[in-house]
């Protein structure tokens, strides 16, 4: 079945983030954060084995829970996750991987910085737009860019930090992505202790009361 990322990503209001060195920390880091009730995870393809790592979280995912991959950049990336079991893809930039993905039913969240980028992908069938790197204007900028589009659904992504969550969600953002402040060094064997408490940070900061 299809996911409706919009409707996920709007409920869910966060997305980790995951790009590790090893695919295990991966895993690691991945199986965490859905345990600690994160239920968008997106695996970078950065990050070695990606699609294995994809797999391995979507066999252990709670239901509800949703695992996608990210830094999908060509039509063999889609293949690649797809075979994987990918449930939604990810793009840094407007590339081929939007209009690929969209053929083969899978959602995206096409990054973009500028409103023509937020435009150009949205008709190559994008779900909804990663304004990446969002913290190069901040919540002032999305809510610039968002506003001659208030039916394209935004998702800021890069650089949001803690204190950020609740000025871009206030800014019109259904949803915040998170990599770095997140995941800190988890994804590659690092801590997860730390990992979770983070995650549990995060889920309180986005269940706040913006938007509700």
């Amino acid at each position: 079945m299809t996911v409706n990322l919009t409707a996920e990503l709007a409920a869910a209001r966060i997305l980790a983030v995951i790009r590790g060195t090893d695919t295990a920390g991966a895993i690691a880091a991945g199986t965490a954060l859905l345990e600690e009730g994160v239920r968008l995870v997106e695996v970078a393809l950065t990050t070695p084995d990606a699609p294995r790592a994809v797999a391995a979280l979507r066999a252990v995912a709670p239901t509800g829970s949703v695992v996608g991959a990210g830094t999908v950049l060509t039509a063999a990336d889609v293949a690649d996750v797809a075979a994987a079991g990918a449930q939604f893809v990810v793009t840094p930039a407007v590339v081929e991987s939007i209009s690929e993905a969209a053929r083969r039913g899978i959602p995206v969240a096409a990054g973009a910085l500028t409103p023509t980028e937020a435009y150009t992908a949205t008709r190559m069938g994008a779900s909804a737009i990663k304004l990446f790197p969002a913290s190069v204007g901040g919540p002032a900028y999305l809510k610039a860019v968002r506003d001659p589009f208030p039916d394209i659904p935004f998702v800021a992504v890069g650089g949001v930090g803690l204190d950020d969550v609740a000025g871009y969600l206030a800014a019109g953002a259904i949803a915040v992505g998170v990599g770095g402040p997140l995941v800190g060094d988890a994804a590659s064997g690092g801590d997860l202790a730390a990992l979770r408490a983070r995650a549990r940070t995060y889920l309180a900061a986005v269940r706040g009361p913006v938007g509700s």
